[in-house]
């Protein structure tokens, strides 16, 4: 028996946090689905913080009159609640590469908690913080109460005439902590030898799950190349293996997930890139199989990039709409 039928995926509750954690971000174990916030930046403002909501996770719609929603933010917006129950969100001052961290009670009034670089040192070779940091990503994990950090770095020149050199060489790394100020020294996520980027992990029943992208480029020798794939591991640093088939087309990035609002399922949404649209697969479980939904059955945010989508009780829903209000 292999060990991805092993662990087959337990029911799915409802209340699991989708951008970045174990449980619903933002709401405590026996809320329910009040609606979906995604935090995004746009197309011609790259890296600013803009947020849409939805109420079937399908539909969304741009909020605070289509204007950021916080002036001093940048990056790759990533968000998790955490121990305290407080949400956090990744960024990126990219005068410095660091990885910045916010904190919030209610996703709407954010406060830099402190900035924070990896200990590199045992992975001599790869570049060093950059503008953006290798757009990082938030887990809470509830089971062992601990964080998992992860972002990619390549160890490879990028060439002008070859630009494909330099994300070739992309690999996933993490680092652990118990509360965001003291963190382990970075690690390897993923042993595969393929190229990795944007990778989430998210926690069901007693399997984690890692959604990676495949950065390799695409060709007839490497088929799934630039799409997102899914591998999974019976702890929270692995070893991750199982790796499955293409879930999305070829030329996709940055996923994020949420559950459906009513019964089991998920709904695994992608960026065509560079800023062309958004897409959405299905499926009953983490396992598979997935399948893309009707490009009519879904409305994501015209311009919407990067970001992030979770789920959220219905007061939180409220107090965020109340706070930005939705476009006109």
């Amino acid at each position: 028996m292999t060990h991805r039928c092993y662990h087959m995926l337990r029911t799915v509750s409802v209340i699991v946090c989708l951008c970045l954690g174990a449980a619903i971000a933002g709401a405590k174990p026996s809320a329910k689905v009040g609606g979906y916030l995604f935090a995004h930046m746009m197309k011609k403002d790259y890296g600013r913080l803009y947020y849409s909501v939805s109420k079937d996770g399908l539909h969304w719609t741009l909020l605070n009159n289509g204007k950021r929603v916080h002036k001093d933010y940048r990056g790759h917006p990533d968000i998790m609640r955490g121990h305290d129950r407080r949400y956090y969100l990744l960024g990126n001052p990219p005068e410095k590469g660091d990885v910045r961290i916010w904190v919030s009670s209610d996703l709407v009034t954010w406060t830099h908690l402190r900035d924070f670089v990896p200990d590199m040192s045992d992975f001599r070779g790869y570049e060093g913080p950059g503008p953006w940091h290798g757009a990082p990503k938030l887990f809470f994990d509830e089971t062992t109460k601990t964080y998992l950090l992860t972002w990619h770095f390549s160890n490879a020149q990028k060439l002008k005439e070859k630009p494909e050199n330099y994300w070739s060489g992309m690999k996933t790394f993490y680092v652990t902590s118990k509360d965001l100020v003291t963190f382990s020294k970075a690690r390897r996520l993923l042993s595969f030898d393929m190229a990795t980027i944007d990778v989430i992990v998210r926690k069901d029943g007693p399997t984690y799950y890692a959604i990676i992208k495949d950065e390799r480029y695409p060709s007839n020798d490497w088929t799934t190349g630039k799409t997102i794939r899914i591998c999974s591991a019976p702890s929270l640093t692995g070893p991750y293996f199982g790796l499955s088939g293409p879930v999305t087309p070829n030329f996709r990035e940055a996923s994020t997930l949420i559950p459906r609002p009513v019964g089991k399922g998920w709904y695994l949404y992608y960026e065509q890139y560079p800023g062309v649209s958004y897409g959405c697969s299905t499926a009953a479980s983490l396992e598979g199989p997935w399948y893309e939904l009707y490009v009519k059955d879904y409305e994501v945010t015209p311009n919407a990039r990067h970001g992030c989508m979770l789920a959220v009780t219905q007061d939180q829903y409220d107090v965020i709409v109340a706070a930005y209000g939705k476009k006109k």
